[in-house]
């Protein structure tokens, strides 16, 4: 797996602050002034594109392919291997993500209407979705499925999990798989705000008193391969992806559902052939917003019966990055497994009776990690559960 974050670059970087609870969430820095209420988020720091990718790409690259490539070079390599060793045919790429090229939609528009600028040339293939995963496509020579996928907050979770679904089904032997967003511009801030979700001081899952999420960015991508394909060349996986749930809540645009997220997290644990008793840590999506929070809680109440498992939201840590959010989830996860330390939901004051769940308050936990849920839903009711278990 490699990742881009708040934390910085590298999937280390991310597990450091999660398990020690140290939030990335910083004073909001954009290129153009910002006259928002908003003053915070989660953007990647002091991130030089030109220490990683080379020249000659660069200008096809809206931020969130940057990360995509940053992300997935790091992934490449901690699976063994150089270049494009790991393409061909049987290879797949599915990125996710929200928006897409946000930053290059949100400069072009602001040089149209503000300046009277002319587009960049390069303006169409840097803001398409399919620009990462076809750039990935490209520079490992990976020529089996290729596509983006967008649902909002729960793509990066959906695009490994439908690549899950390609390799089980025998239509892959490995995938490149995760989401990217870079959303945090003057217009994405403005847009979020309006929704009025967006918490002006401190990010708090579960707890009482918490008053919303915190808008953040980044990439997680994993090298997904079938156990045929990794022993044939003597790999060590990080773990087993176990199972992939996805529904759709058919409901309503804002609002969730209790029945979508239930239905999600019994699918994915169909689909590895488990128990709701052998799950022993839920990674949340735990956004923070009053509604949200109870009905996932209530969701889980339905899987899981009076004592779900302990569950923790990193979105404190990482911020709330959207389509990245769930790859971000997942690499923390499998850390968690790795490690047998559940993170902590930081910012945490008191419970809050209308979701009750063990919430791992403010200090990671030493515990027996041997299967794990990490949930992402989404606006639209687009819910996608993915499920790891220890090797």
């Amino acid at each position: 797996m490699g990742v881009v974050s708040a934390a910085g670059v590298g999937a280390a970087n991310l597990w450091a602050a999660a398990k020690s609870g140290g939030s990335c969430i910083r004073e909001l820095k954009l290129a153009r002034p910002y006259t928002g209420r908003i003053k915070i988020a989660a953007q990647v720091p002091e991130f030089d594109p030109a220490r990683y990718i080379e020249a000659a790409l660069l200008p096809y690259c809206d931020p969130f392919t940057q990360f995509s490539i940053v992300a997935a070079d790091e992934a490449v390599a901690q699976a063994g291997f150089a270049g494009k060793d790991i393409g061909g045919p049987r290879t797949a790429v599915v990125i996710g993500t929200g928006i897409g090229g946000a930053t290059t939609i949100d400069e072009t528009s602001y040089g149209e209407y503000a300046e009277g600028k002319r587009p960049d040339t390069l303006s169409v293939p840097r803001l398409i979705p399919s620009a990462a995963p076809t750039t990935l496509g490209m520079r490992y020579g990976a020529k089996g499925p290729t596509f983006a996928l967008a649902s909002a907050c729960s793509s990066a979770t959906q695009a490994i999990g439908e690549a899950f679904e390609m390799l089980r089904a025998g239509r892959a032997d490995r995938a490149i798989a995760g989401g990217a967003e870079a959303c945090v511009t003057n217009g994405g801030m403005r847009a979020w705000e309006a929704l009025r979700v967006l918490t002006p001081d401190l990010c708090r899952p579960f707890s009482a008193k918490r008053n919303g999420m915190t808008l953040g960015e980044g990439a997680a991508v994993f090298v997904l391969e079938t156990l045929e394909s990794a022993q044939a060349r003597g790999a060590t996986p990080l773990c087993e992806l176990a199972g992939y749930g996805t529904t759709s809540d058919a409901f309503d645009p804002l609002r969730a559902d209790v029945d979508g997220p239930a239905r999600c997290m019994r699918l994915a644990l169909e689909s590895a052939g488990l128990e709701p008793s052998a799950v022993d840590y839920l990674n949340a999506h735990g956004t923070a917003t009053y509604a949200n929070d109870i009905t996932e809680s209530e969701a889980m109440r339905v899987v899981f019966g009076d004592r779900p498992p302990p569950v923790s939201s990193t979105k404190p840590i990482h911020g709330h990055a959207l389509g990245a959010s769930g790859g971000l989830e997942l690499s923390v996860t499998i850390n968690a497994l790795r490690e047998q330390l559940a993170p902590p939901t930081i910012n945490f004051l008191e419970p809050d009776p209308k979701c009750p769940v063990d919430a791992i308050p403010n200090a990671a936990r030493k515990m027996r990690i041997r299967v794990a849920l990490s949930n992402s839903f989404a606006f639209g009711g687009i819910n996608a559960t993915l499920a790891v278990r220890a090797l």
